[in-house]
């Protein structure tokens, strides 16, 4: 231990680390999300018809989407869980878990029976399964950043703490992009219910193997290798969270309202409401989707930079009142029906709106916290806006699609009030860009 401490580490050496950090973070991150992701393409696309035959339209997709919030009701538990065992264990034990449980339960999603096979079990077993699923992603965010933040602590952390974030859409655009290729090879719509949506599902015990080697060859981190060579990790960071920190932990709730439940709106309730209100082909805004994943994979890490440059706070205030202001001209390019409009809705939505939010994300809420309790509080403040935010939203915007048919005013002010709720959040928290983790 003492050897350790005295050695010294060559810039090159620390270098390569921190890219090796960045790279494990953002693949697994990528892996993890297509699977949640996967989850919810299925539950808009397909999911309503093989699990809730008998319901009628729109209270199969409403039942559907309710499996879909299972999972993120499941998210706060598993912050709880997997941020007391990062802060305990340590990071890099903590996420080669989180990816198995994810990996694993999304596998064996592709394996369920149907309803028309096994009644109402089937809808249970998914809703169990998909809340493994919450509870494996719930423990991966506070860890892939913590894993990129505190291997680049001594600068330039909103920039590499945003590379994790930016696997989001890379998710996305995988999981979207298998759903399209099944759909192109399985054009047939009873073989795709019957065994094309399967695939990519099963695709995921593949990407766990992958992901699994990539993070078993990394480091734990330097922030908190010292804590454990000075005895100083916390016994009890659940308790000392909450403790010390229950203000930043409400604060960082509040400030992520916004932008989890408008990625939901933006990359998954889009599918149901161009099929179902625009009556646009499916295939077209899933592909849409694709792309604006695509260029938001690149749009994340310039907001990084910027909040490095200017601040947290700033970066976020701007894109939050974007949001706010995108809202009505959002809907009102997708009514016109026209594809050029509706493809630059998609990808100003995520690409433009979405991106400052989620990318500066990734280094304010962690900077809130010290070393002993930064997984534990993290992971608690950014699961605990997912079960109202992101989790309600497809419902909230189905139901409000239901009582105003044919207006999207209703839409447009809820996106506005979501991006509401997070400037006040973000007008009370401290500025952290200029803070020093190593204190």
């Amino acid at each position: 231990m003492s050897t350790q401490q005295s050695t010294p580490v060559s810039p090159a050496n620390e270098r390569r680390a921190l890219v090796e950090a960045i790279v494990a973070s953002t693949v697994g991150t990528t892996i993890e999300w297509y699977d949640f992701f996967l989850y919810g393409t299925a539950a808009a696309l397909v999911f309503p018809k093989l699990f809730f035959p008998k319901s009628d339209p729109f209270w199969g997709q409403i039942l559907s989407f309710l499996t879909f919030t299972a999972g993120f009701v499941a998210r706060p538990l598993g912050g709880v869980l997997f941020g007391h065992l990062g802060d305990r264990v340590g990071r890099k034990s903590t996420l080669v878990a989180t990816l198995l449980l994810m990996g694993l339960s999304t596998l064996l999603i592709g394996f369920l029976p149907t309803a028309d096979q096994i009644g109402v079990a089937a809808p249970l077993l998914l809703v169990t399964l998909r809340c493994i699923q919450g509870l494996g992603v719930g423990g991966e965010w506070g860890g892939a950043v913590l894993l990129a933040l505190e291997y680049g602590h001594r600068g330039r952390r909103g920039f590499y703490a945003s590379w994790p974030q930016a696997g989001v859409p890379l998710g996305l655009v995988s999981s979207t992009g298998v759903v399209a290729l099944v759909q192109h090879f399985v054009p047939d719509e009873q073989a795709f219910l019957t065994w094309g949506w399967r695939v990519p599902f099963f695709l995921s015990g593949l990407l766990i193997i992958v992901g699994m080697v990539i993070r078993v060859r990394i480091l734990e981190t330097p922030l908190f290798r010292r804590l454990q060579e000075t005895k100083q990790v916390s016994q009890a960071p659940i308790m000392e969270t909450l403790r010390d920190h229950w203000r930043d932990v409400l604060l960082a709730a509040g400030v992520r309202v916004s932008e989890n439940a408008c990625f939901y709106l933006f990359s998954l309730y889009v599918l149901t409401y161009a099929q179902n209100v625009l009556k646009l082909e499916r295939g077209f805004v899933l592909g849409a989707v694709s792309l604006a994943a695509v260029i938001e994979f690149f749009t994340i890490p310039i907001f990084g930079i910027l909040s490095d440059r200017f601040s947290r706070r700033g970066t976020y205030t701007c894109g939050a009142l974007f949001l706010a202001g995108f809202a009505f001209p959002y809907y009102a390019l997708l009514a016109t029906r026209d594809g050029f409009w509706v493809l630059a809705a998609v990808v100003l939505s995520l690409a433009v709106a979405h991106a400052p939010l989620y990318s500066v994300q990734a280094s304010l809420i962690p900077e809130l916290f010290g070393t002993r309790v930064r997984y534990t509080g993290a992971s608690i403040g950014y699961q605990l806006a997912t079960p109202v935010a992101g989790g309600l939203a497809p419902i909230i915007a189905a139901s409000l699609v239901e009582q105003f048919p044919e207006r999207s005013w209703p839409l447009a002010l809820y996106i506005i009030l979501l991006a509401t709720v997070s400037l006040v959040s973000v007008f009370l928290i401290a500025e952290t860009s200029r803070k020093d983790l190593s204190d």
